[in-house]
C-alpha cells in the first residue's frame, strides 16, 4: 500500500510540473508577443502574482500596440 501512495504522489508531482511548465511557456509567449519581456511569464507560477499578471496584461497599454498605432493612418489621412 505504501508503494502505491508513493507512486501516486510521484505522478501528482510530475503532472504539476508539466502543467507549470506549459503555463510558463504559454505566458512567456503571450508577454513576448505583446511586447513585454518574456520572463514576465514566470510570474504565472507564483500564487496571487499570476492574477496580477493577467490583470496587467488585460489593462496595460501594450508596447506592441504603441508601435502599431504609429503605423496606422490617422483619420486626417484617410
Amino acid at each position: 500500500m505504501r508503494d502505491g501512495m508513493m507512486m501516486g504522489s510521484l505522478m501528482m508531482i510530475v503532472m504539476c510540473l508539466i502543467v507549470g511548465i506549459v503555463a510558463v511557456v504559454a505566458f512567456w509567449r503571450i508577454c513576448a508577443k505583446a511586447g513585454f519581456p518574456g520572463w514576465y511569464g514566470v510570474a504565472v507560477v507564483v500564487p496571487m502574482v499570476n492574477l496580477l499578471l493577467v490583470l496587467f496584461l488585460a489593462f496595460a497599454e501594450w508596447p506592441l500596440g504603441r508601435k502599431l498605432s504609429g503605423l496606422r493612418p490617422s483619420s486626417d489621412e484617410i
